[in-house]
């Protein structure tokens, strides 16, 4: 296995730096946008975003370059937010138990004038997948184990989450 890491911000690449030393383990580090990665088409087996470029990047571009930078058959792997969960998202503060947005038109979504994010809606999401050359394998919906704790996690609570998933994880293979 040959891992790369690719992140736009230097302090996140700094961390890795920081985890690489601690647990003695060493590979390329890049700063780059994942809408634009700098290295050669079909170089890669998996590529794997926990959130990141799945929802801090503009999906009509990191989703072709994922695709550009993987090779026929290789999978790529997201987590995000659920959709169900920004939609109940206000600008500022938790979740609610009510809708806040509008499900079509769903993409670009800007809270508290300080963080623009991307969420498209499901059926968007799978067609932009299969534009690209993409089939679906799965998607997860993730839902808090049995006595799970709550956490300091600002904009989900623990008993909306036992109720809908706040996350999900996507994983999609190269045709």
């Amino acid at each position: 296995m040959r891992p790369v890491g690719i992140d736009i911000t230097p302090p996140q690449l700094q961390s890795a730096r920081n985890f690489q030393q601690e647990f003695g383990i060493e590979f390329p580090l890049i700063e780059a946008s994942a809408e634009d990665v700098p290295l050669p088409d079909a170089s890669f087996d998996l590529a794997i975003t926990e959130y990141g470029a799945s929802i801090w990047c503009d999906p009509n571009a990191w989703i072709p370059e994922a695709a550009r930078l993987l090779r026929p058959g290789g999978t790529l792997v997201f987590l995000r937010n659920s959709t169900l969960s920004i939609l109940t998202c206000p600008d500022v503060g938790a979740s609610t138990m009510e809708l806040q947005r509008d499900l079509f038109g769903l993409n670009r979504v800007e809270f508290d004038q300080d963080s623009v994010e991307f969420h498209l809606p499901t059926g968007p999401m799978i067609r932009l997948l299969r534009a690209n050359g993409f089939e679906v394998e799965d998607l997860i919906d993730i839902q808090p184990p049995a006595g799970a704790e709550p956490t300091r996690h600002d904009y989900i609570t623990l008993e909306w989450s036992k109720r809908w998933p706040s996350e999900e994880i996507w994983r999609a293979v190269k045709r």
